[in-house]
């Protein structure tokens, strides 16, 4: 994929994971409760800085982990999902928790759907809220964010693209060709 236009630079995605951590606290009341746990690949550097934040604004450290949902994709063979899959980290209990999914973006919530049934694999949380940087429509299946940094109608010709500087050596957001 060709980044063709770019919609967002380090500083807004910066900008609107702190409005996004505002509405998180804002809506919980607080931290109490709540765990944050990123979805591998790119939504793991998010939960990170939605967990810095709640660190800056609200003093408190909230339970972090990490969700592979590669093994629950049914979009891939089983010989895939073997070759794929590096495990998911949820070193603590889900029991009664306020869990905040945190993904790059959602398209057609198949991987939302994974990232659910693999939360559930963990415990029974008390609620699951999800958050995305970018909502980008095309929706298959009755999946809707909590949290959106930002809402991109795109047409099926066209993929958003994260990059964050964990992984990709740059913070932005693109439009690309498919």
């Amino acid at each position: 994929m060709k980044p063709r236009t770019q919609i967002m630079d380090a500083a807004t995605v910066r900008r609107t994971m702190a409005r996004i951590t505002h509405e998180v606290l804002e809506r919980n009341q607080g931290v109490k409760d709540i765990c944050v746990l990123g979805v591998k690949r790119r939504g793991v550097p998010l939960a990170r800085m939605l967990c810095d934040n709640i660190r800056r604004f609200e003093g408190a450290e909230v339970p972090l982990g990490f969700l592979d949902v590669t093994m629950r994709r049914d979009d891939l063979s089983e010989q895939d999902k073997l070759a794929l899959a590096t495990g998911s980290a949820v070193p603590f209990d889900l029991h009664d928790k306020i869990v905040v999914l945190v993904d790059d973006v959602l398209f057609t919530g198949r991987t939302a759907k994974a990232a659910l049934e693999t939360v559930f694999g963990f415990g029974r949380p008390r609620a699951v809220q999800l958050v995305v940087l970018v909502d980008r429509g095309h929706r298959e299946l009755p999946i809707r964010p909590d949290y959106v940094g930002k809402n991109v109608p795109t047409s099926r010709s066209e993929a958003i693209a994260v990059r964050l500087e964990e992984i990709d050596g740059e913070t932005a957001v693109y439009i690309c060709d498919v």
